[in-house]
């Protein structure tokens, strides 16, 4: 009876094997694809800020030296880092632009600024708009910070992008306010994150 077991049985588990492979692959490829990596386009991203002082509403943006996280949507995992040039801050005044770099972000001693997110809450759609909340470590002067994010994400295909509007408590953070005379600075200053990138599996 052995003998007839295995050539009764083995076009059986053939069959089963050959025909449940079209319909597995299609679920695990789905599965893989939960992992993504947003690499972002320095040149197509930028960073604003938002100083309020008693004399004036200073704008400024800085450039983005790097970006790239990577999440999975069917958990919270999220990591890597968004890098930004410390010096490249403009504000329309090369005198202010100076003493921020010198006396405020000491850009000699430190180059850069970054964001590594560690976790985050919410869906991430795997296209359209999707709202989440980012947290992870910002790190300035060297030192790293608690910080949790509110995001909007928008997929399309291969591309996506990342905006986000938050708080720096700066002076809280020990970086000097840049207040002289009467021209009084807020402790706090006002970002507005836009990334733009591509995504891969």
């Amino acid at each position: 009876m052995k003998s007839l077991a295995v050539p009764v049985l083995a076009p059986l588990v053939l069959a089963l094997l050959l025909g449940g492979v079209p319909h597995i692959c299609p679920v695990l490829a789905d599965v893989g694809s939960q992992h993504q990596t947003f690499t972002v386009s320095p040149d197509a991203s930028e960073i604003r800020m938002t100083l309020n002082t008693t004399h004036e509403v200073v704008n400024g943006t800085f450039h983005i030296q790097s970006g790239s996280i990577d999440f999975d949507r069917s958990s919270s995992a999220i990591s890597g880092s968004v890098v930004v040039l410390a010096a490249s801050g403009k504000t329309g005044n090369d005198s202010r632009d100076k003493k921020m770099n010198k006396d405020v972000l000491k850009v000699d001693q430190f180059a850069t600024v970054s964001f590594a997110p560690k976790s985050y809450t919410g869906k991430i759609a795997p296209s359209g708009d999707s709202t989440i909340q980012v947290s992870g470590i910002f790190t300035l002067l060297g030192n790293p910070h608690d910080l949790t994010i509110p995001m909007q994400i928008h997929i399309d295909g291969g591309r996506a992008t990342a905006k986000a509007r938050f708080v720096v408590p700066y002076v809280q953070w020990g970086l000097k306010n840049p207040s002289f005379l009467i021209w009084k600075a807020e402790n706090d200053v006002a970002i507005d994150l836009n990334l733009t990138g591509q995504l891969s599996n």
